[in-house]
């Protein structure tokens, strides 16, 4: 029994300072904000009548979209405003881990398109690596039966969103970059392809430009999903297929 208490204090002295940490850092009025954003969030879908190119959206508060000024300012949005004849399904939900991501691939039709927008709330709420790095893996391998054409496009660094101020966001930095590289590994092993946000914080536009997050300091404004956009057509290889949906 002593030895069992030994080992059970610090646990516990580990969990109360990350949670320390993370309170320290973050305002309440950022959490209520956040919280009233995510509450006005919609989805933003489309299903055109003549369709010609699928697009389905799991995961979390960034694929829905929260923080931009209406649905059609979001990432998914700006898809479908561009690409009349995209067929947008969305199924991203704020909240989501990498664990609900994989409730989202309900049923077993196939897409011309996956992406995946997760993994800020994974960092966020503290998951192990190891449940983390297996919830990233299968997402990726239900994506891949359901498209030849997947990406996944975590957030970028969450420690320089300025919800966070140290030592919270040095944590975050560091918890993001590992599953950035979790990400990338998943990829490679199903042939997917990775959107790399991830930035340190001198060359993360995230950072040094405040215009481009949300009032909560943590969700992309406007601005910031425009960003996101032209970061997912630079780096994903879907321009060309997306052009046959205009």
């Amino acid at each position: 029994m002593p030895s069992r208490t030994r080992l059970f204090v610090p646990l516990v002295a580990l969990a109360a300072g990350a949670a320390l940490l993370l309170v320290s850092g973050c305002a309440a009025w950022r959490i209520g904000q956040a919280a009233d954003l995510a509450r006005k969030s919609t989805p933003f879908q489309q299903s055109p009548a003549e369709a010609t190119v699928s697009l389905l959206i799991v995961g979390d508060s960034t694929g829905v979209g929260t923080g931009a000024s209406s649905p059609e300012a979001s990432l998914a949005g700006l898809l479908g405003r561009a690409y009349p004849r995209l067929r947008i399904d969305n199924r991203a939900r704020d909240g989501a881990t990498f664990a609900d991501v994989l409730r989202q691939f309900e049923g077993a039709q196939r897409h011309d398109l996956v992406l995946i927008q997760a993994g800020g709330n994974d960092v966020i709420r503290l998951r192990s690596d190891e449940d983390v790095r297996a919830d990233i893996d299968r997402a990726t391998a239900l994506a891949r039966e359901r498209s030849d054409r997947v990406v996944l496009m975590p957030a970028g660094n969450v420690g320089n969103a300025p919800f966070f101020f140290p030592p919270a966001s040095w944590l975050m930095t560091d918890r993001a970059r590992r599953l950035h590289g979790f990400v990338r590994e998943s990829a490679t092993r199903h042939g997917a392809v990775v959107v790399n946000l991830f930035k340190e914080r001198a060359d993360d536009p995230f950072a040094q430009t405040p215009g481009l997050n949300a009032v909560d300091g943590l969700h992309p404004s406007d601005a910031g999903y425009r960003v996101w956009r032209d970061e997912l057509l630079a780096q994903s290889g879907w321009a060309a297929l997306l052009t046959a949906a205009r």
